[in-house]
């Protein structure tokens, strides 16, 4: 299974089997249409194996980078199709949240925020709850003005996610309300856990077919056709994912 995750500046990818993750490679990439196919062909050297021999692909569908997920999803479509193996879409932000869970071991109970920049002074964000086996989705993916996040978070939140998620954490502690922040840099691990979840949904025979698999924008993107007046059109819903509610930790 290759995972792949292209929402923000870093490309992140993982190479998972049986179980295990067996390489992963994050980096920073100035131009994802240009550096990704490298990346993956270098991992998949360090593994050992060819494109032909993967069995499924995932990818993280955001939010985040408009162009970075619009190249990661054109990418795996046409992987899929040349290699006709499955496909699945994971929300970016499931993997952001997993990885805080596991990094800073969350009570039950805690909550976790992920948030990233939506530029125009607003953020994407999600809520979850760390439960018993894993993760509750407690909110739909937002994007709102950080101060309108606020209120939703309590004392012993754990932030996750870009710089955003820094300036909220500053912001919270200033108003005594205490936060624990998970770094970006802390979070370069988006393919493994895009690889994990996605490979759980395999072994229940969940996959996405390729043509339907779309960005997880949440707002809508500015290069879209607008409607000749007099003729609207419908609007198109995302679909969205909710978080396993098994821990992924013990096998990945």
């Amino acid at each position: 299974m290759l995972g792949l995750d292209t929402a923000s500046s870093t490309v992140s990818l993982a190479i998972a089997s049986h179980g295990k993750i067996l390489a992963e490679i994050t980096r920073s990439a100035k131009s994802h249409g240009a550096e990704l196919p490298a990346a993956v062909a270098e991992l998949l050297g360090d593994v050992g194996i060819q494109l032909k021999d993967l069995t499924g692909i995932a990818v993280g569908l955001g939010p985040g980078s408009y162009t970075g997920l619009r190249v990661g999803l054109s990418y795996v479509k046409g992987l899929a199709l040349a290699l006709r193996c499955v496909v699945v879409g994971i929300p970016t932000f499931d993997c952001l949240a997993m990885a805080a869970l596991e990094h800073t071991s969350a009570s039950e109970g805690s909550l976790i925020c992920a948030i990233l920049d939506a530029r125009k002074n607003e953020v994407y964000a999600n809520i979850y709850r760390a439960g018993a086996a894993g993760l509750d989705n407690i909110s739909q993916p937002l994007v709102i003005r950080l101060e309108n996040l606020f209120p939703q978070l309590s004392a012993g939140v754990i932030l996750t996610g870009d710089s955003k998620a820094e300036e909220a954490s500053l912001v919270l502690n200033e108003r005594g309300v205490p936060s624990t922040l998970l770094r970006e840099a802390e979070l370069n691990s988006r393919g493994r856990y895009v690889a994990a979840f996605a490979a759980e949904r395999i072994s229940i025979n969940e996959t996405d077919p390729p043509a339907a698999l779309e960005p997880l924008y949440v707002r809508t993107a500015e290069a879209t056709f607008k409607p000749v007046a007099g003729h609207p059109l419908a609007a198109t819903k995302e679909r969205q994912w909710s978080v396993t509610k098994k821990s992924l930790s013990n096998s990945f």
